[in-house]
């Protein structure tokens, strides 16, 4: 199979990815989520996706939608449309799965997929991780991971504006 048929078949519904975590967990492999814009890709989005992925033997990557990205950061975002976030987000070979949400949290894809890991940055307390209740329930583990120091989204805006 080609490589960008691979980068296509990793976008998937939630239907898709409901199947694809089900085989995984028959096979006897940890399914690993997180989630978020990752608008304008930078090393921090790569360092902490391979940290997640380290985590278990599946990543799975909930994507805010084009709508969902505007109302969480406003009119003027995202920068990049959602399926060439989508294309980019899976050329990086530790992500396995990634399905577009458009609501304002991942809740209910946390709901239907149920990961046996949660990870979120440690700007986060676990109390306040939207799922961590659905997978803590389910026996899985919620993980906080460090955050690349300068590297941000909106930072990386401002600079440009500066400039």
């Amino acid at each position: 199979m080609k490589k960008s048929q691979i980068i296509k078949k990793k976008i998937m519904s939630t239907d898709q990815a409901v199947e694809k975590v089900k085989k995984w967990k028959d096979e006897g492999k940890s399914v690993v989520f997180t989630n978020g814009c990752f608008d304008i890709i930078h090393p921090g989005h790569s360092d902490y996706l391979s940290k997640a992925s380290d985590l278990g033997d599946k990543l799975v990557l909930g994507l805010n939608t084009d709508s969902s990205v505007s109302r969480l950061k406003g009119t003027s975002r995202p920068v990049i449309g959602e399926n060439d976030r989508a294309r980019l987000l899976a050329s990086f070979e530790f992500v396995d799965a990634i399905v577009f949400f458009d609501e304002d949290t991942p809740a209910n894809l946390i709901d239907a997929i149920i990961p046996d890991v949660l990870v979120k940055g440690k700007d986060y307390e676990v109390k306040d991780i939207v799922g961590a209740d659905t997978v803590l329930k389910h026996g899985g583990r919620v993980e906080t991971i460090e955050l690349t120091d300068g590297f941000s989204t909106s930072d990386l805006i401002r600079k440009i504006k500066a400039m």
